[in-house]
Protein backbone atom coordinates (compact mmCIF):
# COMPACT_ATOMS: atom_id res chain seq x y z
CA UNK A 1 0.00 0.00 0.00
CA UNK A 2 1.27 3.49 -0.84
CA UNK A 3 2.05 6.07 1.82
CA UNK A 4 -0.77 8.56 2.47
CA UNK A 5 -0.25 11.79 0.55
CA UNK A 6 2.14 10.29 -2.00
CA UNK A 7 1.55 10.41 -5.75
CA UNK A 8 1.05 6.65 -5.78
CA UNK A 9 -1.66 6.97 -3.12
CA UNK A 10 -3.48 9.64 -5.11
CA UNK A 11 -3.16 7.55 -8.27
CA UNK A 12 -4.59 4.54 -6.47
CA UNK A 13 -7.40 6.73 -5.12
CA UNK A 14 -8.17 8.05 -8.61
CA UNK A 15 -8.15 4.53 -10.06
CA UNK A 16 -10.51 3.25 -7.37
CA UNK A 17 -12.89 6.16 -7.81
CA UNK A 18 -12.82 5.78 -11.60
CA UNK A 19 -13.48 2.04 -11.43
CA UNK A 20 -16.25 2.63 -8.93
CA UNK A 21 -17.83 5.23 -11.21
CA UNK A 22 -17.63 2.95 -14.23
CA UNK A 23 -19.23 0.09 -12.38
CA UNK A 24 -21.77 2.21 -10.55
CA UNK A 25 -23.36 4.91 -12.63
CA UNK A 26 -26.31 4.47 -10.33
CA UNK A 27 -24.14 4.26 -7.24
CA UNK A 28 -26.26 3.99 -4.12
CA UNK A 29 -25.64 6.26 -1.16
CA UNK A 30 -24.88 3.22 0.98
CA UNK A 31 -22.20 1.95 -1.41
CA UNK A 32 -20.69 5.44 -1.77
CA UNK A 33 -20.41 5.69 2.02
CA UNK A 34 -18.76 2.27 2.19
CA UNK A 35 -16.24 3.21 -0.50
CA UNK A 36 -15.49 6.52 1.23
CA UNK A 37 -14.99 4.65 4.53
CA UNK A 38 -12.64 2.18 2.85
CA UNK A 39 -10.55 4.95 1.32
CA UNK A 40 -10.42 6.76 4.66
CA UNK A 41 -9.44 3.55 6.48
CA UNK A 42 -6.55 3.11 4.07
CA UNK A 43 -5.45 6.66 4.76
CA UNK A 44 -5.82 7.70 1.14
CA UNK A 45 -8.19 10.58 1.89
CA UNK A 46 -10.41 11.96 4.58
CA UNK A 47 -13.89 10.45 4.53
CA UNK A 48 -15.64 13.70 3.62
CA UNK A 49 -13.15 14.40 0.80
CA UNK A 50 -13.52 10.87 -0.54
CA UNK A 51 -17.33 11.08 -0.43
CA UNK A 52 -17.29 14.47 -2.18
CA UNK A 53 -14.98 13.08 -4.88
CA UNK A 54 -17.18 10.00 -5.34
CA UNK A 55 -20.30 12.16 -5.62
CA UNK A 56 -18.57 14.47 -8.12
CA UNK A 57 -17.36 11.61 -10.32
CA UNK A 58 -20.77 9.92 -10.21
CA UNK A 59 -22.54 13.15 -11.19
CA UNK A 60 -20.13 13.74 -14.06
CA UNK A 61 -20.52 10.15 -15.25
CA UNK A 62 -24.32 10.46 -15.24
CA UNK A 63 -24.08 13.76 -17.12
CA UNK A 64 -21.77 12.22 -19.71
CA UNK A 65 -24.12 9.27 -20.14
CA UNK A 66 -27.06 11.65 -20.62
CA UNK A 67 -25.20 13.75 -23.19
CA UNK A 68 -24.10 10.62 -25.03
CA UNK A 69 -27.71 9.41 -25.18
CA UNK A 70 -28.90 12.78 -26.47
CA UNK A 71 -26.18 12.85 -29.12
CA UNK A 72 -27.04 9.31 -30.21
CA UNK A 73 -30.71 10.29 -30.48
CA UNK A 74 -29.87 13.32 -32.62
CA UNK A 75 -27.67 11.17 -34.85
CA UNK A 76 -30.48 8.64 -35.30
CA UNK A 77 -32.96 11.42 -36.15
CA UNK A 78 -30.57 12.68 -38.83
CA UNK A 79 -30.07 9.18 -40.19
CA UNK A 80 -33.83 8.53 -40.31
CA UNK A 81 -34.42 11.76 -42.22
CA UNK A 82 -31.63 10.95 -44.69
CA UNK A 83 -33.21 7.54 -45.28
CA UNK A 84 -36.59 9.17 -45.85
CA UNK A 85 -38.15 7.73 -42.69
CA UNK A 86 -40.53 9.78 -40.59
CA UNK A 87 -40.50 10.09 -36.84
CA UNK A 88 -43.48 9.41 -34.61
CA UNK A 89 -43.79 13.16 -33.97
CA UNK A 90 -43.85 13.85 -37.73
CA UNK A 91 -46.54 11.21 -38.24
CA UNK A 92 -48.69 12.54 -35.39
CA UNK A 93 -48.42 16.09 -36.75
CA UNK A 94 -49.44 14.90 -40.21
CA UNK A 95 -52.40 12.93 -38.79
CA UNK A 96 -53.59 16.07 -36.97
CA UNK A 97 -53.36 18.15 -40.15
CA UNK A 98 -55.31 15.53 -42.13
CA UNK A 99 -58.02 15.42 -39.44
CA UNK A 100 -58.31 19.23 -39.52
CA UNK A 101 -58.62 19.25 -43.31
CA UNK A 102 -61.22 16.45 -43.22
CA UNK A 103 -63.26 18.44 -40.69
CA UNK A 104 -63.11 21.59 -42.83
CA UNK A 105 -64.16 19.62 -45.91
CA UNK A 106 -67.14 18.15 -44.03
CA UNK A 107 -68.22 21.66 -43.05
CA UNK A 108 -68.07 22.79 -46.68
CA UNK A 109 -70.02 19.76 -47.93
CA UNK A 110 -72.93 20.09 -45.48
CA UNK A 111 -76.15 21.20 -47.15
CA UNK A 112 -77.16 24.73 -46.16
CA UNK A 113 -79.79 24.99 -43.46
CA UNK A 114 -83.15 26.67 -44.23
CA UNK A 115 -82.39 29.60 -41.94
CA UNK A 116 -79.05 30.34 -43.52
CA UNK A 117 -78.89 33.05 -46.18
CA UNK A 118 -78.18 31.84 -49.71
CA UNK A 119 -74.54 31.91 -50.76
CA UNK A 120 -73.45 35.08 -52.47
CA UNK A 121 -72.65 34.56 -56.14
CA UNK A 122 -70.42 36.88 -58.04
Amino acid sequence: MAEPGSNAAWRELAERVFLSAVGAVALTAERADALADELADRGLARRDEARALIDDVSARWRGDATRLGERAGATLDTLFRELGLVTKDDLEELELRVAQLAHRLELLEEPPTRDAPPPVQH
